[in-house]
């Protein structure tokens, strides 16, 4: 009886070990190896966080038993690249490994510096291609012309097909006054070879000037990131504007690549008093929002400047003005990233980004891959910095054409008021 009851323990407890993650029957969990438990971690949070519950039509449980059986994982770098593999099984380019040194940039990105050309690019995952969501103002990527949807085809000697987008973007960081090559392809045109020198970019997220306009005073906004500054200094940005005397606003949206989701939340609470900001979906289908709180700042006439550069949390930022009438949109059609990605660190340092939801707009619009119409299309193609929100601007003046003639036209400031 006494070895009966051993031996059904003994099964147990081989099946425990099966269950908690070794890699066959008569596996435990203490047995794996540090890589093995590295490679396990990064597994889990997939399994538990990912929102396709398909994993693109795979097993995930199988992808992990194939992978700790037929890989030695003896070292760290073999480790990550095991991970690549299994993503890269979700065919998700938003769905990533970031060693380290990846991690940490990412970190510092979104705290308000970087260091490199001054690039936010995705990939596309039809085609392998790395391209270009939009280049931070002032950046020597910016200098260069390079613009939204260019395809970046080789940096130095690395054809960008074959490198993932981490690797693409630590190839293009680097120490400041180092020079970096970049094959750039801007739609059907030759490719041509462009060098740069790599900066210290300090990523400014907010630009705001008074502008006189015929008919009266006009706040503009230049919004360029989502990033831990973006929220309060875009709010004292707008009082300033308040108190200069400021009647209608023309908030630019341009080459925004997004960034905190929490950022561009608060800033469209600031333009919208009630009502739906963002609804998600997670793996369920269990949909959430977040909505307005009353706080609005101003209720004055606001024109929003989108093109094909606006992506991801700015595109949350433009569908809610637009779905809730709060203002209309100017420009091209937005880029159509409309996937939620949350940040996990792992044990090592590493991080992951993993899609864990997709937005929808107020108005229950799904732009993944398909972006935002403006109400007005207007083209503006080649524009320099130094030509934004001037007369040689034609998206920035239709703005302001909008505001003039529209049902929310700007009130004339009372000396002007009887010229009319």
């Amino acid at each position: 009886m006494k070895q009966l009851a051993f031996r059904l323990f003994l099964v147990l407890l081989l099946q425990i070990g099966f269950f908690l993650g070794g890699v066959g029957p008569g596996s435990m969990a203490l047995a794996l190896t540090p890589e093995q438990q590295l490679y396990n971690e990064a597994w889990r949070i997939v399994s538990r966080s990912y929102l396709d519950d398909s994993f693109n039509d795979h097993n995930w449980w199988t992808v992990r038993q194939k992978t700790l059986r037929k890989r030695a994982l003896a070292e760290r770098s073999e480790t990550y690249d095991a991970i690549q593999e299994s993503l890269a099984l979700l065919g998700d380019p938003f769905t990533r490994l970031m060693r380290p040194d990846q991690y940490r940039n990412l970190k510092v990105t979104t705290s308000g510096e970087l260091t490199g050309v001054g690039l936010q690019v995705a990939k596309d995952n039809d085609s392998g291609s790395l391209i270009v969501i939009a280049p931070v103002q002032g950046s020597p990527a910016e200098a260069a012309g390079i613009g939204p949807r260019d395809r970046i085809l080789q940096i130095d000697s690395a054809l960008t097909q074959d490198l993932s987008l981490d690797d693409a973007a630590t190839r293009m960081r680097g120490e400041p006054g180092s020079a970096v090559k970049l094959v750039i392809q801007k739609g059907e045109q030759t490719p041509q070879g462009i060098e740069l020198i790599r900066e210290r970019i300090s990523l400014n997220p907010v630009s705001s000037a008074l502008k006189q306009t015929a008919r009266g005073r006009l706040g503009y906004l230049r919004l360029n990131q989502f990033n831990a500054n973006a929220t309060a200094e875009f709010e004292a940005a707008v009082r300033d504007l308040q108190q200069q005397g400021a009647e209608a606003f023309i908030l630019d949206l341009r080459n925004n690549p997004g960034g905190l989701l929490q950022a561009g939340i608060a800033i469209a609470r600031m333009w919208i008093d009630e009502g739906a900001i963002v609804y998600t979906a997670d793996r369920l289908g269990i949909l959430d929002s977040f909505q307005a709180t009353h706080s609005a700042l101003s209720d004055a006439p606001l024109v929003v400047l989108v093109n094909a550069g606006t992506a991801s949390a700015s595109e949350i930022l433009a569908g809610a003005l637009q779905d809730s009438g709060r203002a209309q949109l100017v420009g091209t059609t937005t880029f159509g990233k409309g996937l939620i990605q949350s940040l996990f660190e792992l044990s090592d340092g590493s991080g992951m980004a993993v899609t864990v939801a997709k937005y929808e707009t107020p108005a229950h619009h799904d732009i993944n891959k398909l972006g935002i119409q403006p109400d007005l299309s207007i083209e503006a193609e080649g524009l320099r910095r130094d030509q934004l929100a001037t007369e040689a601007d034609p998206q920035y003046m239709a703005a302001i054409e909008l505001l003039e003639s529209g049902p929310a036209a700007i009130a004339s400031p009372p000396e002007q008021r009887s010229a009319v």
